[in-house]
Formats: structure tokens, sequence, C-alpha cells
């Protein structure tokens, strides 16, 4: 009888695990689900963890547990809060992508820094269907470890846009100038961008700086912006 209760205890705790890693996954969002970065990664072992001894580990009493799911929860929470509003925690938290690749060039420094090999930096390469490396103009490892590649001009697919300019400029990653609402002075420095031109087609469209949530300077040399205000009347998604 005995065992029956104790394993009728275990079945409850296991579903009460469940349940309740489905809900602070639901609290934690949609990004919880994508390739995890640093603050998602240690976020999930240690809810892994608590939700994995909630299940199986009689030993430890359920109130201490449940204690520690809300106190990394809330904390995982706040954290997410904060990198919106703060691209310097964003930065501390998550990382920010390496070059790995730059006009056609490895960088054997930014590789070892990383701890990649070429082997792994080719088999990354491959699984973007690039099977030459001398295809590549440039190549970034994203914070989540995924590689996401911009390949050399004879190596795309044609668009309308390419057929239709005869000569274009010589492309290069494009360059962040503002992002929530703050300008990237260093970043703009270290690419030799216009902070004057930015300003002053800010200027002309009567807007400043904070009035802007994203600014970047295309490969094409076009700058794109999209202001707080999207003045969009019929959004088609909205949570």
């Amino acid at each position: 009888m005995l065992g029956l209760i104790d394993h009728f205890i275990i079945l409850v705790r296991s579903i009460s695990a469940f349940l309740l890693l489905l809900i602070i996954t639901r609290i934690l969002g949609k990004q919880t689900l994508s390739n995890m970065n640093f603050h998602e990664f240690v976020t999930a072992v240690i809810m892994g963890a608590i939700a994995a001894n909630l299940a199986f580990n009689e030993k430890m009493e359920v109130i201490h547990l449940l204690i520690s799911l809300v106190v990394f929860t809330g904390t995982s929470y706040l954290l997410s809060k904060w990198n919106l509003k703060s691209r310097k925690v964003r930065l501390l938290a998550e990382g920010s992508p390496t070059v790995l690749i730059e006009g056609g060039k490895v960088l054997e420094g930014n590789l070892k820094k990383n701890k990649m090999t070429l082997d792994s930096l080719n088999q990354a390469l491959r699984q973007k269907d690039v099977f030459d490396i001398n295809e590549v103009e440039y190549a970034l490892l994203e914070v989540n470890g995924q590689i996401s590649v911009m390949k050399k001009k004879p190596f795309r697919t044609v668009t309308m846009q390419d057929i239709s300019k005869e000569d274009q400029p010589k492309e290069r990653l494009p360059i962040e100038m503002i992002m929530d609402g703050q300008l990237l002075k260093e970043n703009i420095r270290l690419n030799h961008g216009s902070e004057d031109q930015l300003l002053k087609q800010l200027s002309s469209h009567r807007k400043q700086v904070s009035d802007v949530f994203y600014a970047v300077l295309g490969s094409n040399g076009k700058l794109y912006i999209d202001y707080y205000t999207d003045q969009l009347q019929h959004p088609i998604d909205v949570e």
C-alpha cells in the first residue's frame, strides 16, 4: 500500500513540475523557445534542474523548490525586461555577434576567442549550403551560436534589383547607428559612419534620436529608420 502511495506522489509531483514549467515558459515568452543565448541557456538549465528535483527528489521540501522556481523565474523575467530597456545590460547578458570572415578573409583571432577551429567553421558554412569558403564575403557567429553568411555577389541568387543596376558600390556589413533611442557613437566611429548625416536626416523629418527605435546604414549605403510610432492603422499581428 505504501508503495502505491509513493508512486502516486511521484506522479502528482511530475505532472505539477510539467505544468509549472509550461506556465513559466508562457510567462518568459516565445523567445525562450528559440535558439538560446547565454541568459536563456542558464535559465533553462536551472529551471530543468529544479523541475527534476520537484518531480523525483522526495528528500527536498516542495515549498523550497517552489520558492526557487519563483525566484529564478522572477530574475529571468526582470532581466528580459531590462534587456529591452538597456543595450548595455543586453550586451552583458547576451553578448554580441562576432565577425569570423570579413571581406572574404578569415579572422583567426576571433575564431580562437570563440574556441572555434577551421573544421567547425567549415561545418557551419556547409550547413548554410556553402561548400567553398571562397564564396563568403562575411560570416558572423550570432549570440545563439548560429552562423550568418553573406555570400559574394557572383554566388548569390540574382534579384530584379541586381539586374536593374549595372554599377553597384562595394558592399559592407550594415552599420547600426541608433538602437532603442540611443545613438551608438562608438559603433559609428569604428565603422567610419556619418553621425552628422544621420542627425540632419532626422532633423529634416522633425525627429530626434529619442524618437528612433532602430536606424541602420545598409550594405547598399541606404539608411533605414524605424520610429517608435509606426502610424500603422491596422497592424496584422497585435498581442
